[in-house]
């Protein structure tokens, strides 16, 4: 199934969050400006899981949080060190049987990347 929910999260300088984002290994799909010099908003896509930035003050705070599933964990965090992203707290084990790391981006939205125990991503 297609995703059906794209989260939309905060940003508050567009060259430093989409840098971020980008060492994440997102690529941007598409910006848009209603003109020069005002807020952008951008839509961004990591291995099929899509986000909306926005710097729109009226479009959402910043301090949001996403939760992405993902196959391995362990694999993203060597990925995000490797590319100079700090991690937050380091892949651990839950009570609830996932994998779960903890990111957080410039804006302090907190982006929470888990493995589920059947090892689905989706």
């Amino acid at each position: 199934m297609p995703q059906t929910v794209i989260p939309q999260l905060r940003m508050t300088d567009a060259t430093r969050s989409l840098a971020f984002y980008a060492a994440l290994g997102f690529t941007v799909d598409w910006e848009h400006r209603f003109e020069a010099g005002l807020p952008l908003f951008a839509q961004l896509t990591r291995e099929g899981q899509t986000i909306f930035l926005s710097g729109h003050a009226g479009d959402c705070a910043v301090g949001g949080a996403v939760y992405f599933k993902v196959d391995d964990v362990d694999a993203c965090a060597r990925a995000f060190e490797d590319a100079g992203v700090p991690i937050l707290h380091a892949p651990w084990d839950t009570d609830w049987g996932t994998r779960e790391m903890l990111v957080v981006d410039p804006d302090h939205n907190r982006l929470r990347f888990a493995r589920h125990d059947d090892g689905a991503a989706g």
